[in-house]
């Protein structure tokens, strides 16, 4: 059964007027046009749904049961049109993204307080999470997009670089290497390392060097938060990239960069499913990031952002 928008207006004004010439004069449409509409709908339903006079026109019992549900159908169409215009036009919708936490905690707050500024009605959703957790995430469409670094396992996923992000030693303003303009990696050979878990990006980025099995492993942690208090009680040091030194503004500990001929870096990308359209609101936010990844130099002192 193809019922059509324009037939039951036609039947709902018809019901209103009870007379054909206004009736179509409201749908402007002529009067022929008008009662063809109207015994298509007939035709289609098997039933007489008015009582035509030279005086009058009267619905008929079939025509009174259809018209409560006739109204019902207009006004949903009426209001998933509209719901679908708020949405193209950002009034409504929804944009889900997931992060590195680092990414989370420093740059993606100024991006979603300038989406919100201009789309206050669009809901944000955030989820900080390491690396292959935010590329499931979107793999599966529980997100829109992730701000991460490319995973081993790439399959149905599309990226665009966002920068290129160089590391950094981070100890206690008392150990040896402090102060030091830069660092080469063979110098940390020996030292007690704090390295963060093997899901972590930063992990990730650190074994493909050459030099990073020499280095060891002190202590193995999952949160920033917690390299931070360990070096800052002096029992090891670490590296980490720009994008997190945030984290580490503490009296005690000092940042010094790692030598840029050591090859070091993690590498950032806006991350989505290929070949799947976004929706209004997340389009929207992806093309707001990709215009502001020159802002992320301000939370990474040390990055380099990578442009078309």
């Amino acid at each position: 059964m193809n019922l059509t928008s324009r037939q039951l207006r036609a039947f709902v004004t018809l019901a209103e007027e009870r007379h054909f010439t206004r009736a179509a004069a409201r749908c402007h449409q002529t009067q022929p046009a008008f009662s063809a509409l109207i015994k298509s709908l007939e035709e289609m339903a098997g039933a007489r749904l008015f009582d035509r006079s030279t005086r009058r026109v009267e619905l008929t019992p079939e025509g009174m049961v259809f018209a409560a549900r006739a109204r019902g159908l207009l006004q949903d169409m009426d209001v998933a049109l509209r719901d679908i215009r708020d949405h193209v036009a950002l009034r409504k919708g929804r944009a889900a993204v997931a992060a590195l936490p680092s990414l989370a905690a420093g740059w993606i707050p100024g991006v979603f307080a300038h989406f919100r500024g201009q789309y206050p009605g669009v809901t944000l959703v955030l989820h900080d999470a390491l690396l292959e957790p935010c590329l499931e995430l979107v793999r599966t469409g529980a997100v829109d997009m992730a701000v991460a670094a490319r995973g081993r396992d790439m399959s149905g996923l599309e990226s665009v670089a966002l920068c290129e992000d160089h590391f950094h030693l981070v100890c206690r303003k008392d150990h040896p290497l402090a102060g030091r303009r830069q660092i080469h990696l063979q110098e940390l050979e020996g030292s007690a390392m704090i390295q963060l878990g093997k899901g972590s990006s930063i992990r990730q980025s650190l074994a493909v060097h050459p030099a990073f099995s020499a280095l060891g492993t002190f202590l193995e942690v999952d949160h920033l938060a917690t390299v931070t208090g360990l070096v800052a009680e002096g029992l090891g040091i670490s590296l980490v990239p720009s994008m997190t030194l945030f984290q580490f503004r503490h009296p005690h500990i000092c940042v010094v960069p790692l030598a840029r001929g050591s090859g070091l870096k993690r590498s950032l990308y806006l991350i989505r499913r290929g070949e799947r359209s976004l929706s209004s609101a997340a389009q929207a936010l992806y093309d707001l990031m990709l215009a502001q990844r020159s802002e992320l130099g301000r939370h990474g002192p040390d990055a380099t952002t990578i442009a078309g």
